[in-house]
């Protein structure tokens, strides 16, 4: 199984939205899906139907102090023939505190995935930080993928963000690679945006060549517990995510 982490730590960039659209593209086209909510705020959860608090859930898996008491293959939920979750709640909050005392606590999560069996891949949501939850999905992740925005601060925090990321690649021994940067709420009318996407390029920074644009429709979609794929599939943005499904579709074909 492959795990591909959705990662950046400032937030509203499109996290969320991108893991259950990847959730539902590549589950459909043949692949054993299994999405990770890693967000204490389980944005990834209600994204697909669940509007109260699931238990158990991550919490249970990723523990305190001590051990998670499930393994992830007790929490998951099936979505559909071939895409399940594994929810998160606000609990998950306390557990980024409390694992701080256990000893490997950076490698918690990729132990909970490493004997999950029957998966092709496994997304993970994560938080917008640079917690310990975070590091436990760079760590136990095949692929990263980082959305942004493509104002200036948030081109800096992506640059900090990947020094971090290779930080924890040299010194956690991981092998997690950057797929690339995706950008998100991109509007070609923007001259900041043009400039943002330039300067990335002019940098040699690994860029997605999908840009997914601002639609109304994908937060919609969300309330509804489903992606923009499923509940407006002739939008452009559900397009744009078919795009982005196939590059990881490529790359998991790559590195199979």
């Amino acid at each position: 199984m492959k795990v591909l982490s959705i990662a950046n730590h400032k937030g509203g960039t499109g996290k969320t939205a991108t893991a259950r659209a990847l959730g539902d593209y590549l589950s459909a086209a043949g692949y054993k899906v299994l999405m990770v909510d890693l967000d204490p705020q389980a944005s990834l959860t209600l994204s697909c139907g669940y509007r109260e608090q699931i238990s158990p859930s991550m919490v249970d898996v990723m523990g305190g102090a001590k051990p998670g008491e499930k393994e992830i293959s007790d929490i998951i939920k099936r979505l559909s023939n071939s895409l399940y979750l594994a929810p998160s709640n606000l609990d998950l909050a306390a557990v980024e505190l409390s694992i701080a005392s256990r000893l490997g606590r950076e490698y918690i999560l990729e132990r909970a995935l490493r004997d999950l069996e029957g998966f092709d891949l496994s997304i993970i949501d994560c938080p917008p930080s640079l917690s310990l939850l975070v590091v436990n999905a760079i760590v136990a992740a095949d692929g990263i993928l980082i959305p942004t925005q493509l104002m200036p601060v948030d081109i800096t925090g992506v640059r900090r963000f990947m020094e971090i990321t290779n930080e924890i690649r040299e010194n956690l021994n991981t092998n997690a690679q950057i797929l690339g940067i995706m950008p998100t709420f991109y509007d070609s009318r923007y001259n900041a945006h043009q400039a943002g996407l330039k300067a990335m390029r002019a940098a040699d920074w690994p860029i997605i060549d999908v840009c997914i644009g601002r639609s109304v429709r994908v937060g919609e979609a969300a309330a509804k517990g489903e992606s923009v794929l499923t509940y407006e599939p002739s939008n452009p943005q559900a397009d744009n995510y078919k795009l982005l499904g196939k590059e990881i579709e490529k790359w998991l074909q790559k590195t199979n």
